[in-house]
């Protein structure tokens, strides 16, 4: 994949590491990483170029930058906003593929909002994904004498171990021998508000 920018080709190798070829008099150099290292040593009349790559977001982006995101009748479901910005990086899986489709290209200090369509962000919502677990499962993964509630979300562990993923409580069983648990995004199959404010790009 590749762009362009002045003198410069901007290209994403195998690894997804950035290169930029400098081509100031038609003849592409050897690939560079868009670094301290070659910034400090390109010519000066080079630097100005290479700064502004360095502050747009690409697929390999660092990022600093406060988000909300609203389900479509305005309800917050998340923001950073009023507290400590997020650090992420591009195509970590902070963000949802399509959210990081919106970010790409935005500049560092920008703030901007994007509508996506429903189910655009987090895709639609699987009926597959709605699922009863056994309360003696929940005792076993937390407190036996936890009281769950519709709207309550618990986190389970992924089957490594490594990590975790979340479901909303539906319903219990009358006997209490069932919880049954949304493990879809909560916003899955909604039309999304994405706001943001890009603090810093590396």
């Amino acid at each position: 994949m590749a762009g362009s920018l002045g003198f410069y080709n901007i290209v994403f190798g195998n690894a997804g590491q950035c290169l930029v070829y400098i081509d100031s008099i038609g003849v592409n150099t050897e690939p560079l990483p868009v670094d301290v290292a070659t910034y400090t040593s390109a010519p000066r009349r080079h630097r100005r170029h290479l700064e502004t790559l360095m502050t747009i977001i690409d697929s390999c982006s660092f990022l600093t930058l406060h988000y909300r995101m609203s389900g479509p009748d305005g309800q917050e479901v998340i923001s950073t906003f009023g507290g400590m910005p997020a650090t992420l990086s591009m195509g970590g899986g902070q963000l949802s593929p399509a959210i990081e489709q919106h970010l790409i290209g935005l500049d560092e200090g920008t703030k901007a909002t994007f509508e996506l369509a429903p189910g655009d962000a987090f895709g639609p919502h699987n009926p597959e994904a709605v699922q009863w677990v056994a309360r003696s499962m929940l005792n076993q993964l937390g407190d036996p004498d936890e009281r769950y509630n519709p709207g309550d979300v618990v986190q389970f562990p992924t089957p490594d171990g490594l990590g975790q993923y979340a479901g909303a409580v539906v319903a219990c069983k009358d006997d209490g021998s069932a919880v049954l648990f949304d493990f879809n995004h909560p916003l899955a199959g909604q039309a999304v508000t994405f706001e943001v404010h890009v603090i810093g790009v590396l």
